[in-house]
Parts: structure tokens; sequence; C-alpha cells
């Protein structure tokens, strides 16, 4: 990657899930820009963090957090802006996508992958857009998929989360952008994490996919990160209320 976004430089940026997968990659991204991160999630990412700073000189701020604790989560935004300024860059990228069918769905499963997937969103735009309008703006990335646009089946609770979060990006814009905030929705297509290669990657599968997409190359968490900072950069600023598909040519939006 070449491009430089100087606007970027120190800017105090929010990501969840930022030490692993996808994040860990848009983590990176930041770094490079000179921003200032600060990242959350369940597994501890001190070496993580360790690696970063002796690329960059530049460390992340870690802090385990299940982003399904509200209270934790709002108090990591809180010691992010302590730390780093008013939050500028706000990325909702945890989520989770255990496949699950139909049948097996009870309310304790349904109120966890909602919490996860969706509710974790709503809360962190919330206690993120005061800070950004005293600011004076920022731009919110909410991560969701295309997982809804090709009516996949087997994990409908997690398509149904990724749809609310284009509804909920649509409705933020209007309602942040008197505050110079942008929301943004970002949707990746198959990214070939670890965890993807762990728990879902098969042969088959994975032909099948490469198949359907205009390149014929799998998606790597690096692909994600050119996206994702555009949307934070001041390139992208009259977009807003927008979904951004990264997925290799598998959907057709518009």
């Amino acid at each position: 990657m070449t491009a430089q976004f100087s606007e970027l430089k120190d800017t105090s940026v929010y990501i969840t899930g930022g030490g692993n997968g996808i994040g860990a990659a848009l983590t990176e991204g930041f770094l490079k820009q000179g921003a200032r991160v600060a990242i959350v999630g369940r597994s501890d990412a001190t070496d993580f963090c360790d690696e970063m700073e002796q690329k960059y000189a530049n460390r992340p701020h870690f802090m385990q957090c299940d982003i399904t604790d509200i209270a934790c989560l709002k108090a990591t935004m809180d010691e992010a802006a302590e730390r780093h300024g008013p939050l500028t860059t706000l990325i909702n990228n945890a989520a989770n996508d255990k496949r699950h069918p139909t049948s097996d769905i009870d309310e304790e499963f349904y109120n966890w992958m909602m919490d996860i997937n969706f509710k974790a969103y709503v809360f962190a735009c919330q206690h993120a857009a005061p800070m950004m309008a005293a600011a004076g703006g920022g731009s919110i990335i909410n991560f969701t998929s295309i997982s809804y646009m090709m009516g996949n089946a087997g994990y409908p609770l997690y398509t149904a989360a990724n749809s609310a979060i284009n509804g909920l990006t649509r409705s933020l814009a209007r309602e942040f952008g008197p505050d110079k905030i942008r929301v943004n929705a970002l949707a990746p297509g198959w990214v070939l994490t670890q965890k993807q290669k762990d728990m879902w990657v098969t042969e088959d599968g994975l032909a099948a996919h490469l198949a359907r997409q205009c390149l014929d190359a799998p998606l790597a968490p690096e692909d994600i990160v050119g996206g994702t900072l555009f949307l934070a950069s001041d390139l992208s600023r009259a977009m807003t209320g927008q979904s951004l598909v990264i997925d290799g040519g598998v959907v057709v939006t518009g």
C-alpha cells in the first residue's frame, strides 16, 4: 500500500475487534498513516501490539472488552478519548458469523447474536457521536457483509443483523450529518482470515465462491484496508449513508 492520507495522522481511531483478522489489518493500516489507534477485543492482543510497536514505533492501545457489555464498551471508548483525544474515526468491525439453522435458535442464542452483531454497533455509534461533534466532525464505518445480499442460508440471525446495520447506517447518516459526522457501511465479501480457514473454508466451497466473483482471487484482510482508509479520510468527505462493497465482484449494487 502506497497511498498516504495526511489528514489521518495523529487522529483518534477506535476499532472493535482490532487485534485479529480484518481488524488487525485495519489497525496496521491506520498505524501506517500515523493515526493513534485504540482497539478492543475479548482475546489478549498484547503480542500483536508489541509487533506493531516494533514495526511502526506507534503502539495501538489495547483494552480487553466483550463488546456485548455495553458499559465496558462505553468505558473503553472514553479511555481511548482520554488517551488519544476525542474519537474522530469509529470502526464497528467485531462480529460473529456462527453458523446456525433456524430450527436451533432459542432466545438466549438470538439475544447473543444480536448483541454482538447489532446492539454493540448502536451503542458505539451513540457514544461516539457527541465526541465527534465536539471535535468538529468524524467518520463512522459500520462493517456489514454481502451475505445478506446473496441470500445466504445457514446463519439467518447474522444476515438479519447485516441488513439491519445498513438501515442503521442510513438513518444515522441523516441524523448525525448536521454535526459533520459521516456514517457509512463497508461490506466485505468472503475474506480468508485465519478463523475462516480454520472453521468454514473447504476446497469445494471456496471454488464455488470464487466462480461467483468477477476477480478470480481469494480476498485477504489487507484487501479491505484501502476502502476503510478512504471512508475515514477527507477524500470521502461528501460520502455518507452509503454501503461500500469490497467482494471481488460477487454482488452488484445500485
